[in-house]
């Protein structure tokens, strides 16, 4: 069992986390016709914006309620009121979802009694358009507990309460934030693959997978319907992927009934085995021969790959979740987690995290743990500290904005694992460096002549 180190420093340098407002509107974008509404300054939205723009290269629906000087004091109601109904008149969207900021938490505003009047208030005006609150402050939880607190609202305040008619073929997904779109798509293949109907919330592989839509879309333009949302309780089983995905589960099945299966990771054989065999039994289908030949192809992987990977020391910082996923999948390829860093230590998962410790922290604190690794393994901005350790850095999570295709990467099952074997060992083999006569026999050093050792042949 890792120890986890709380974080002592009083100021974060070069900042790991994002918040849970962004977290939260990601969620919200996995929803077909949603706008995600940040209550609080312009200041915390355009800051999510960027990210978010930066990140998938895409038009990102995202609106303020835009608070100012007066309104942090007297308060931001009317902010709210107005901003609701502007949307729902210039952009008729199916969703709003409000996602709340450390400015009006700190306030200690009444956010969802003030929903609530909105709701009674403009009952006509507002019909046909979901309101839904998720209580994020920022500074508090990360990504993970924002995404994981708009979904359990949203299954909260808009699936159908009760024990319903099961349908045998459909089956609830609950997919954790670390999820790419990529991986999302592979998930709904696989599901569809051996007969199920997937109702996947979120699904950001419907919004943010890159497509153009033929005309000017002003909210969000798929992803899961209201109507599926709603629908979730006539699943016959729920699948919830990542540990901070238990509460919607848990969530869903005492509104409902509906049975769910948590699986921490979905990367590496034992767990896409475990993933696939699940699925089998739940349809009472074979598993399908594609399935079979990428498992085939997995343990080619692991065959090839497996050199590269042995004794080499690895430095992550990530959400936990994600944390958990990728210091499983290294220690299974036989490396060593040498530095472990996550956002918070709110997730019971960063226990079960193979390493001796994990630093609550930033990447100021991965920088100082991550000396003497073979990689760094966090998203784009731990670029530089890569670059002062001469680490090469492999980039995962949110936000990733120096490359192109984040979001079209896979990390899942069979396929996504043999992915990521192959990219890992490919950057070892991009900077391995020619062993020396020394380094190959250390007592071959004490036995040379000074002359020779002081040479340009010997140094290099």
């Amino acid at each position: 069992m890792a120890h986890i180190l709380s974080q002592t420093k009083s100021a974060a340098v070069n900042p790991l986390k994002s918040s849970q407002p962004l977290g939260a509107a990601l969620a919200f974008l996995g929803v077909d016709g949603a706008m995600p509404l940040f209550h609080g300054s312009q200041g915390c939205t355009s800051f999510a914006l960027v990210l978010f723009v930066r990140h998938f290269k895409e038009a990102i629906p995202l609106q303020t309620t835009a608070m100012d000087e007066v309104t942090t004091i007297l308060g931001g109601a009317d902010n709210l009121e107005e901003a609701i109904l502007n949307l729902k008149v210039r952009t008729k969207p199916k969703l709003i979802g409000v996602c709340t900021t450390a400015l009006v938490e700190t306030r200690g505003e009444d956010s969802a009694g003030d929903i609530a009047d909105i709701r009674l208030k403009h009952a006509e005006e507002l019909a046909g358009t979901e309101l839904i609150l998720a209580n994020t402050p920022d500074f508090d939880g990360a990504v993970e507990e924002g995404w994981a607190k708009a979904v359990t609202a949203m299954i909260e305040g808009i699936t159908r309460p009760g024990e319903q008619v099961r349908q045998s073929k459909k089956i609830a997904i609950l997919p954790g934030w670390n999820l790419t779109v990529a991986d999302i798509e592979h998930l709904r293949e696989m599901v569809e693959s051996v007969g199920l109907e997937p109702l996947i919330l979120p699904d950001v592989s419907g919004s943010l997978d890159g497509t153009v839509p033929d005309r000017w879309v002003t909210t969000t333009y798929g992803g899961i319907s209201v109507e599926d949302i709603r629908e979730l309780g006539t699943a016959e089983h729920c699948i919830a992927i990542g540990e901070h995905m238990r509460r919607p589960a848990e969530v869903l099945q005492k509104l409902t009934g509906v049975p769910y299966v948590l699986f921490q990771s979905l990367t590496g054989l034992k767990s896409a085995d475990r993933f696939v065999s699940l699925l089998s039994a739940i349809s009472g289908e074979p598993v399908p021969a594609g399935a079979r030949r990428r498992r085939a192809q997995l343990q080619d992987a692991l065959l090839d790959g497996h050199f590269h990977f042995g004794g080499k020391k690895i430095a992550i910082a990530a959400e936990p979740d994600q944390l958990y996923q990728l210091a499983t999948f290294f220690i299974g390829m036989g490396s060593e987690i040498a530095a472990a860093v996550a956002t918070t230590d709110m997730s019971k998962i960063l226990e079960k995290v193979p390493a001796q410790s994990v630093q609550i922290g930033d990447l100021g604190d991965l920088e100082a743990l991550a000396a003497g690794a073979d990689l760094l393994v966090t998203h784009s901005h731990g670029r530089q500290a890569a670059q002062r350790l001469g680490i090469p850095l492999m980039r995962v999570g949110f936000p990733v904005f120096d490359r192109l295709g984040s979001q079209h990467k896979l990390t899942i099952l069979y396929q996504g694992t043999r992915d990521l074997i192959f990219e890992v060992a490919n950057i070892f083999q991009a900077n391995q460096h020619a062993p020396t006569p020394e380094a190959l026999d250390p007592f071959r050093k004490r036995e040379m002549p000074d002359e020779l050792l002081s040479s340009p042949v010997a140094r290099h």
